[in-house]
């Protein structure tokens, strides 16, 4: 029997609301250790502004409704409650188009590109180039979450939202598009479900991290090894911790939303291209409603849960295995960026690469212009 999609609309109680505001009020904050702000983590001095910031500025009924303006549908898939945002095309043939946010995103990153895509016209674009829009909540985060339902892994949400894509919606063939954790699942879908995949877009690329140097790699192959090495020391305590200990990291993300904000907006800082102030890249209150996200639904816990699976499981994406078309647009502050020699191992379709200008691991919120029109160029070649 095919899953009956129910509409849905969010409305945080007040009292949810009057409750954040005491706990940020309540907030206690370490001393800042020395040295460089930002050496060792998020800094206190911008924690604090930031906290402050939630407690007296930041309006939730306002990003509530920015979402809420979207048709926005739950459905019973998996075993879960799935929530999604579908947004009809305005064109003669909109195409539909999965497109999937990561960590520590949501479907706020979408709010900017979603009428980019499914009105194109309405931004000086061709309306034969036109989307019809599904975005979930991956399975596990936001509001796809409820207190203690089945994890998931990278493969059981590709699984999952196939089977909306196909079962719920009737979409036999259609792209998908994503960055971070989206990405690594639209090239999942691109391996495991091919047959109803047109193509896939991505900005970031799900390559092996641990295959060694040739001894003829080209320069921009030993670049990228250097690159990569550095990352993998500096940056990758948090996958760690979450791919570990994800639940007692939980406790106290869950409990304070000063921590959840500091875990969150160092990320923010770190993998946008924001020249060290993240206000450069991201609007605060996009970026507050998107930890706000988290906080609300509970979730933290549970969207740590693909970092778990995949640190005791096989990598979701076996070289050579994706061969649908495959477009890439390669952001200069992502937070790794193989080389085409390096992606061609696992991509074996690769019809559109664009090196760009400006921006980062958040691309839909950084540059919503220029990814659009980098997944217009890209599905053209495949509608």
């Amino acid at each position: 029997m095919t899953p009956i999609p129910s509409p849905f609309t969010l409305h945080v109680p007040d009292a949810e609301i009057a409750d954040l505001r005491t706990r940020l009020a309540l907030t206690r904050l370490p001393d800042q250790a020395p040295d460089a702000p930002w050496a060792y983590g998020a800094d206190r001095a911008y924690i604090r502004e930031l906290v402050r910031y939630w407690h007296d500025h930041f309006n939730w009924r306002a990003q509530e409704a920015a979402l809420n303006a979207y048709p926005q549908f739950k459905v019973p898939l998996h075993d879960i409650d799935l929530h999604y945002i579908r947004v009809e095309g305005k064109g003669p043939n909109p195409m539909p188009l999965l497109l999937m946010h990561g960590w520590p995103g949501s479907v706020f990153e979408f709010i900017d590109i979603i009428p980019r895509l499914t009105d194109p016209a309405r931004f000086g674009g061709k309306p034969e180039d036109a989307f019809t829009v599904i975005a979930p909540s991956l399975p596990g985060y936001g509001l796809s979450f409820a207190p203690n339902q089945k994890r998931f892994s990278v493969e059981q949400m590709a699984d999952c939202l196939n089977d909306l894509m196909v079962k719920v919606l009737g979409y036999d063939r259609y792209g998908a598009q994503g960055g971070d954790y989206g990405a690594i699942i639209s090239s999942r879908l691109g391996y495991a479900h091919k047959a109803n995949l047109l193509g896939i877009h991505i900005n970031l690329l799900s390559v092996r991290r641990d295959r060694p140097l040739a001894d003829d790699a080209s320069p921009e192959d030993r670049k990228y090894h250097e690159e990569l090495n550095a990352w993998l020391k500096e940056e990758t305590g948090y996958q760690w911790i979450q791919g570990t200990r994800p639940q007692t990291l939980a406790y106290g993300l869950t409990d304070s939303p000063a921590g959840l904000a500091a875990w969150i907006s160092e990320k923010f800082r770190a993998w946008s291209d924001c020249d060290g102030v993240i206000e450069n890249a991201i609007d605060r209150d996009r970026m507050l409603g998107n930890i706000a996200l988290y906080w609300f639904t509970g979730a933290i816990g549970s969207s740590f849960w693909p970092y778990y699976a995949r640190m005791h499981g096989p990598w979701p994406v076996p070289e050579g295995g994706v061969t649908v078309p495959t477009g890439y647009a390669a952001f200069p502050k992502e937070i790794i960026r193989p080389t085409r020699t390096a992606a061609a191992r696992t991509y074996t379709d690769i019809r559109r690469w664009t090196e760009m200008p400006r921006g980062g691991h958040f691309a839909a919120m950084e540059q919503p212009t220029a990814l659009t029109d980098e997944i217009r160029a890209f599905f053209a070649l495949v509608r």
